[in-house]
């Protein structure tokens, strides 16, 4: 019999139906895997015993024909999303221990549906950072390596669901994506990630960055594994004002489907100065694979890309000083005393949140004051109009979704960016952000290796609510490629927790 940690979600589903096994059999499984792997730092909390209560009550479901699509599927959640009785701290020591009394509206519909808790997942604090270093718990560790030895940074925000999936720890992974936390990762893990349309899945419960920009969204081993838990993730929320009531499609049965009389746009704006040549091949190689399956290719212009990355990091840091106001060591979470109220937040706020975190709440605070408010926040608004209109113009044209690399380079090493210069560690969200300024879903498919045979990826955007296009794109694309998986290496170096 096939490792079951080696099973994709839908050969899972196939074997628990068939009874070949049991999901507390595909839960121990995964939990051994777990503990064998505590060197990639990718969970941040085990729940085996949570885990199988939830796998056994799977079975009795799966028995008597009452089991969900998701039935007995061991999942990792990242440490965003509020799971009641089970520690949430967005990886920020500012939230302390937090446990929260209620669940997020997604992960309550993933356990409606059937899934098992395998654990909460690392990631970057508040979300914030493109290679998951900035965590309270360290950063995590990318299963594929470079040179034989060097350790990788597995992408950021979602680094822990990236490794997790990448590693056969879960099955499938929650994540989130502000301007490419879902896609980044996916592209350095050979994952595939989805970012859906802004509103497609509920915020209701997820740790909020930037509350104009971020999306749940899942991450999993190959496309249709992808859409299977986009289907149980996805869903009108009345919890959630920015939640769009409107059906869920069967998104698997998009896979498969024929690409004639498709029109792929090829923008031109993404072809950057010294692009490195592997990426430019990668691309081409994707063009050519959609057009071998019956696409037309066409030149696309998005005038107003170049602005793209310099507006979101004003926007994105501007509402994250906002949400981030409410951690003040009153309510709950970190309290570091001080002498009186006013210190007691400076201290706890200090203390309490990273470095990368206390750098973009001050960029924001400065952008949202008196005198710049105008000059930065207000143009940066009007810069995500034009970004949008240039998508809405490009679809108008006739073009279905549009072609691009997901990252302008391969997985880096941990503390190789960044350190000395922050920009050069936003630049990583280049190709990314220009979805998630104008709300349009995304996702990102492995499509080859780079001349060190590490992962690269390739995106597609697509139009408003139409995920199920970008499901048939990125399987042709992924069919095309092929699957590769890292080396395992891991269980070799496994620290106890």
């Amino acid at each position: 019999m096939t490792e079951l940690t080696a099973l994709t979600i839908a050969e899972a589903r196939a074997g628990l139906a068939k009874k070949s096994f049991t999901s507390l059999e595909l839960t121990d499984a995964h939990l051994k895997a777990i503990e064998a792997a505590r060197a990639l730092n990718a969970f941040v909390l085990e729940t085996p015993d949570q885990a199988r209560t939830m796998a056994r009550a799977a079975d009795e479901k799966i028995a008597t024909g009452e089991g969900g699509p998701l039935a007995g599927i061991p999942l990792g959640i990242k440490d965003l999303f509020a799971t009641k009785g089970v520690r949430t701290t967005a990886c920020s020591r500012i939230l302390g221990n937090f446990v929260p009394p209620y669940e997020s509206t997604v992960t309550s519909q993933l356990w409606r549906d059937g899934a098992v808790l395998l654990g909460k997942l690392n990631n970057d604090e508040f979300a914030m950072g493109s290679s998951n270093e900035t965590s309270c718990f360290g950063p995590v560790v990318n299963p594929w390596r470079r040179d034989g030895d060097t350790k990788l940074v597995p992408g950021g925000s979602s680094g822990g669901s990236a490794s997790a999936v990448a590693a056969s720890l879960c099955m499938g992974a929650t994540a989130t994506d502000t301007g490419g936390s879902i896609r980044q990762p996916a592209a350095f893990t050979a994952t595939v990630g989805i970012k859906p349309t802004y509103g497609r899945c509920s915020r209701w419960g997820i740790v909020a960055f930037a509350s104009s920009l971020d999306q749940a969204g899942p991450i999993a081993r190959n496309v249709r594994d992808t859409a299977i838990l986009m289907r149980s993730m996805a869903g009108h929320d009345p919890k959630d004002t920015t939640s769009v009531d409107r059906p869920v499609p069967d998104y698997e049965a998009a896979i498969g489907k024929s690409l004639r009389g498709m029109k792929i746009g090829i923008p031109k704006e993404y072809r950057l100065d010294r692009m490195p040549q592997e990426i430019e091949k990668l691309w081409s190689q994707g063009a050519e694979w959609l057009k071998s399956a019956g696409a037309d290719l066409v030149e696309v212009s998005l005038p107003h890309t170049r602005y793209a990355l310099p507006a979101y990091y004003i926007v994105a840091p501007a509402e994250a000083s906002s949400n981030l106001a409410r951690y003040d060591g009153v309510r709950y979470g970190l309290r570091v005393e001080g002498r009186n109220i006013i210190d007691m937040y400076e201290k706890t706020r200090a203390e309490g949140f990273g470095a990368e975190v206390r750098r973009r709440i001050m960029i924001g605070t400065y952008v949202l004051s008196a005198g710049y408010y105008d000059a930065y926040y207000l143009r940066a608004q009007k810069v995500r109009t034009l970004i949008k209109k240039d998508f809405e113009d490009c679809f108008a044209g006739g073009v279905h979704a549009i072609l691009t690399p997901a990252t302008p380079s391969a997985a880096f090493g941990i503390g190789e960016k960044g350190r000395a210069d922050p920009i050069e560690m936003y630049l990583n969200d280049i190709f990314t952000v220009t979805a998630n300024m104008a709300g349009l879903p995304g996702i990102a498919v492995p499509s080859g290796k780079d001349a060190q045979g590490l992962p690269l990826g390739l995106q597609l955007i697509g139009r408003p609510f139409d995920e199920e296009t970008l499901f048939s794109l990125g399987e042709v694309i992924e069919q095309s490629a092929g699957r590769f998986k890292p080396e395992k290496w891991w269980t070799q170096s496994s620290t106890p927790a």
